[in-house]
């Protein structure tokens, strides 16, 4: 009879509370707002035009300036824009926006399996997922920070396209999410019924 009541609270302390109806509300609100900042920064990344000044598109990955008869002509040599280091600004904002978006996608992962496949180990899954998000949050951030500084001569607030736009919401966004997504985890972890069993 004691083995019995032994592995039987070995069993209860391994088995996870049941979450209540908000707490998996509120999880999978946060899954679907982190996807739809992926969304958003792979529209901005792949688009990639942020800035219209003076006649001039600057974006990620092209510089286009318009023609004669209104027309847009586009080149990869963004060096033809006649910024001091934009090749090298452009690269250090591009890689760090789409590593940004990489990061994010690991992370949204790992908040969806942290859900779906529920053991002992969902929470760390959670906050691994959630700390990921985070890290997408500074990673875009300094890559639109560098854009801005790279361009900020040519900077007016009705310059910035709805691409750029895009990224500057999925940036706000994945704040939002990644530190919601640790506090979720921090108020409702079960410290007190793990102390009790």
């Amino acid at each position: 009879m004691t083995a019995i009541a032994v592995q039987a609270q070995w069993l209860l302390s391994r088995r996870r509370p049941k979450k209540s109806f908000f707490e998996t509300f509120i999880r999978s609100l946060i899954i679907l707002c982190v996807a739809i900042a992926i969304v958003l920064s792979s529209i901005a990344v792949c688009d990639g035009h942020w800035l219209f000044a003076k006649g001039k598109l600057f974006g990620l990955w092209h510089f286009c300036t318009i023609g004669n008869n209104n027309t847009l002509k586009c080149v990869t040599n963004l060096s033809l824009a006649n910024i001091r280091g934009i090749n090298v600004g452009m690269t250090l904002a591009r890689s760090m926006v789409s590593f940004a978006v990489v990061v994010a996608i690991f992370g949204l992962e790992l908040l969806m399996v942290s859900q779906v496949c529920e053991d002992i180990n969902s929470r760390r899954k959670w906050s691994m997922g959630s700390a990921l998000i985070l890290l997408s949050f500074m990673l875009s951030s300094a890559g639109v920070l560098s854009f801005l500084i790279l361009l900020r001569n040519h900077l007016t607030l009705t310059g910035f396209t709805l691409t750029y736009w895009c990224e500057f919401i999925a940036a706000f966004l994945f704040f939002l999410n990644g530190i919601s997504g640790l506090h979720l985890n921090s108020i409702t972890f079960p410290w007190n019924t793990v102390g009790k069993i």
